[in-house]
């Protein structure tokens, strides 16, 4: 069962990780400089909050990955003992 509990946790942080650092930071990011850009008074408030999603997006990635990994990796080796 640990085993089991362990390889669904490495896999929800492989997709909490794409999730949170490709969907919601980069591809949000580049969505939100988009929009401000298009807006009527160009608001360089939005192009900078866009900007620093996408610069921490790998950053965010990796730790939303890590954050199910390690404990989805203590669950393994505790099962193959």
């Amino acid at each position: 069962m640990k085993i089991l509990l362990g390889i669904i946790l490495i896999l929800a942080g492989i997709a909490l990780g794409i999730y949170v650092g490709f969907w919601l930071l980069f591809v949000g990011g580049i969505m939100t400089i988009i929009n401000a850009i298009k807006a009527d008074p160009v608001s360089a408030t939005s192009i900078a909050w866009g900007a620093i999603k996408i610069i921490f997006a790998g950053a965010a990635g990796v730790l939303s990955f890590w954050a199910l990994a390690l404990p989805g990796i203590a669950f393994l080796k505790s099962g193959l003992k």
